[in-house]
Order: structure tokens, then C-alpha cells, then sequence
């Protein structure tokens, strides 16, 4: 599937873009913000939900999925969108993260990883290659390579080891797909495959990752490493002195961010792509985002408050609810206080991609800097 990604509109208040980007299960407009559903579920949320949102992507996490239900279910299901009852396009991660977040009963080399199943403390094992198997088997729109993802802070040292082993594990991952014509073992429709460019804090590891990525020709580039932990400073210079080290005709995706603010400044920087789970995180926990800042919807304060969640949102939430109502769920741990919040979130990040994308064609992007960094910066 050539030309999947066509830039539309670029920005001369800066380098945001906006774009389009083709899969064979539709195509979504960037900047995109998608709602992650790490386990084949967006939690608290049924998929005509998260369409009523207007999200037209959502991220899945192979670690999980290898790990439950496991591919032969996924495989008998006729891939990840039928079991899910999803049909929009599905990314999904390869579980870098995941695995080396359990450092302490994970074992790195450069074949791959070893670790225990955290459900069942069985051994298991991911390499390059077998994580593109994998999800060739679950059929996303879009996978990602295997990376070595290091916790901040880090030394030097430890940043260009794990830059130099996410550039070999690139090469044998993009080798594998090669191999399976880039297409899905389960469904036989054409797949993407995004490298990721690591380095930690360091410029000049960064700039000696891109170049080892690029040079790979993939479908699409991430900027990784880059929520671990790390001030939001350091992330703002990360991403601005990466991005123009990837290629202008390809899309670019900051993994893990959601911020409303960083967010933009990220847009602005040129990213096209985000993911986060402090959306329906947030929502579960009674923090709504709203256009004149987050409120804690759980506290007494809300408790008489019949005025709408956010009196600037058409979202089904805010459309039929008040904000004493979703008080009142919270307080009495209904699920559908969960549900309202995080339909809520996810159409408030959504939307402000949409506001976004008008900027761009409108050159208009000042306007929205003024007004989420009012709240949110």
C-alpha cells in the first residue's frame, strides 16, 4: 500500500502539519490523539462509544494480548477488529515498555527478552522478530518494532546501549516484515511498520538513531523514551530536537504523551501521532478535562451542581448530564461514572485534535496555544 501518508496542510506559524494517513481499515486524519485500549478494550467504553467520540484510531498492546487471550484465540477470531468488534484502523505496541518495566524479572540480550508472565509467572520470551509475528497474527493497521526502552534517569552508557540495541532489533524487525510481505498472517490485508528512534536525553544519540531508523525505510517513525519518567522540559527539547531528524514525508508519533499542553507544543514541533491512557485514566478516577481546566468531578463541591460538566462540549456526557449527576455516580461506584468521564476525555482530546487540524489549515495555531495553555500549561 503506497503513499499511506499524505501531508495536506503544514503551518507557517510553525512546523505543525496536517495530514491523512491510509490503512485498509480506513484512513484518519492527523494530528491524531488515539484512546488506548492496551488489552483489545478501551476501558469503560463500548467501541460505539469510542466512535461517538470521533476517534478514529485506537492503540492495543501486544505484550497483553500474547500473554491473554494468547494468538490462537486472536488467530481463531479472525484477528484483533472481529474479536474486538472494532473496524476503524488498530495500532498497536509492541510492549518494549511493558517488558522493561518489569526489570526485575526480565533478562536483556541482544536475541531479545526473557520474562516472567506477571499473571502466571510463566517464562516467555520476545525477540525482534517474533513480536512482528505476533502482531501479523492480531492484524493492526500499524505495528511497532521492539525498542529498549530505559527507565529516567539514565547515564550515557546505558542510553547508547540501548540505542545501539534498538537500531539492531529495527533492522531484524523490518527484515521479518519484509518477510511476510507486510501483510497479516490472520487476515491477508496490508499492514504499517514504525521504527522508533531512542538515545535518551542525549542530542547526539538521537541524531545517530535517526539516522540508523531512517535508514531502514519504514512506514512511519517514533520519538520513544520520552514518558518515562523525565520533566516536562526535557521532553519539550527531546521532541524538538528530534523531530526534524525524521522524514518530512512520513508520520511522526511521540509514544505515551497526553497532556493537552505538551501535546500541542509537540504539534508544533511537527508530531502527528499520540497516544495516552490519562484520558480514561482520569475519567475513572473523577478528573474531567474541560475547556476552562480539569475539575474533580468527585468533589463535594459538585455535589448541587446541575450546571453541564463542561459548558463548551456537545459530548453525549455533556449533552445529557450534569455535573451533580456524575457526582453523584462516583460517590456510589456505579460504572457509569466511569463510563460518562472517559467518554468525556477521549472526545475532549479528540476534539482538541480536531480544533487542531483547523488551526493548521487556518493558520490559525496561536489561537490554540492561547487557549489550552490558559489551563493546562
Amino acid at each position: 500500500m503506497s503513499g499511506r501518508f499524505k501531508i495536506t496542510k503544514k503551518s507557517r506559524q510553525n512546523r505543525a502539519r496536517r495530514g491523512k494517513f491510509r490503512t485498509e481499515h480506513g484512513t484518519f486524519t492527523t494530528p491524531a490523539f488515539m484512546a488506548v485500549g492496551t488489552k483489545g478494550t478501551v476501558k469503560a467504553m463500548t467501541p460505539e462509544m469510542i466512535k461517538s467520540t470521533g476517534a478514529q484510531i485506537i492503540l492495543a498492546n501486544n505484550f497483553y494480548l500474547t500473554l491473554k487471550p494468547g494468538m490462537d484465540i486472536i488467530r481463531e477470531a479472525g484477528g484483533l477488529h472481529k474479536f474486538m468488534g472494532w473496524d476503524g484502523p488498530i495500532l498497536t505496541d509492541s510492549g518494549g515498555y511493558q517488558v522493561f518495566s518489569l526489570s526485575d524479572i526480565a533478562k536483556v540480550e541482544d536475541k531479545g527478552v526473557e520474562f516472567k508472565s506477571p499473571y502466571d509467572g510463566s517464562r516467555n520470551y520476545f525477540t525482534p522478530e517474533s513480536v512482528i509475528e505476533t502482531q501479523s497474527i492480531i492484524g493492526s493497521d500499524i505495528m511497532m518494532v521492539l525498542d529498549e526502552c530505559i527507565a529516567y534517569p539514565h547515564t550515557r552508557a546505558e542510553a547508547k546501549k540501548a540505542m545501539i540495541r534498538t537500531g539492531k532489533w529495527a533492522k531484524k524487525s523490518k527484515g521479518q516484515f519484509d518477510r511476510l510481505s507486510g501483510k497479516s498472517a490472520t487476515t491477508g490485508k496490508e499492514q504499517s511498520i514504525f521504527g522508533i528512534v531512542q538515545g535518551g536525553s542525549f542530542e547526539d544519540l538521537r541524531k545517530e538513531s535517526a539516522r540508523m531508523i531512517t535508514d531502514l525505510n519504514f512506514d512511519g517513525y517514533a520519538i520513544g523514551g520520552v514518558s518515562v519518567g523525565e520533566p516536562e522540559s526535557s521532553v519539550n527539547k527531546i521532541v524538538e530536537y528530534t523531530a526534524p531528524l525524521l522524514p518530512e514525508d512520513k508520520p511522526r508519533y511521540v509514544m505515551g504523551m497526553g497532556d493537552p499542553a505538551t501535546l500541542v507544543k509537540a504539534v508544533a514541533r511537527g508530531i502527528d501521532i499520540f497516544d495516552c491512557v490519562m484520558p480514561t485514566r482520569h475519567g475513572r478516577s473523577g478528573w474531567l478535562y474541560t475547556s476552562t481546566g480539569r475539575i474533580v468531578i468527585r468533589n463535594a463541591e459538585y455535589k448541587k451542581d446541575f450546571k453541564k460538566p463542561d459548558p463548551a462540549c456537545d459530548c453525549y456526557t455533556c449533552t445529557n448530564f450534569s455535573r451533580a449527576y456524575l457526582n453523584h455516580l462516583y460517590r456510589n461506584n456505579e460504572i457509569l461514572a466511569s463510563m460518562l468521564n472517559s467518554l468525556h476525555n477521549i472526545y475532549f482530546m479528540v476534539n482538541l485534535m480536531f480544533k487542531i487540524q483547523n488551526a493548521v489549515r487556518e493558520d490559525s495555531f496561536d489561537k490554540i496555544e492561547e487557549e489550552i495553555f490558559k489551563f493546562y500549561e
